[in-house]
């Protein structure tokens, strides 16, 4: 299975802020979405990426002050992206051994999609499952 496969099963809609968004207003896109990270984004170029882990990571430096910074005083600035090609195991191997958990995906340097590690997860329950019945199915005419 490929990340193409990932992106034709949850679609290519990418959410984003601009690097001068306040923190406290990617904060709530973030809630609202119940999403756990965000592109920053300028224009089509991706600038970084925040997390969750970012936004505690900061607050626990330096306080609930920080949420009137930009997004750009706190966001992940290298950025790890992967290609529609790249095979699902590949993925996983890169987001466990980054230890982070979200890949925005660019085809001829072009962003077309973002995929998560629940994404990855979902599409390998699926796998097993398929899986499993087809050899249900081979016992069963056996």
């Amino acid at each position: 299975m490929t990340v193409r496969a990932i992106l034709n099963a949850k679609g290519h809609n990418v959410l984003s802020v601009p690097p001068d968004a306040k923190l406290s207003a990617a904060v709530k896109v973030l809630s609202e979405r119940r999403i756990g990270a965000v592109l920053v984004m300028s224009g089509t170029r991706v600038d970084g990426i925040l997390s969750e882990r970012d936004i505690v990571r900061v607050l626990g430096e330096r306080g609930a002050g920080v949420l009137d910074e930009p997004v750009s005083a706190v966001m992940t600035r290298k950025v790890i992206n992967c290609r529609p090609s790249d095979t699902v195991a590949g993925l996983m191997e890169v987001m466990t051994s980054g230890k982070f958990r979200h890949l925005p995906v660019l085809e001829n340097d072009r962003l077309v999609g973002l995929v998560s590690i629940g994404d990855v997860v979902k599409l390998r329950v699926q796998e097993y499952e398929t899986e499993q019945e087809a050899l249900r199915d081979y016992i069963k005419t056996a």
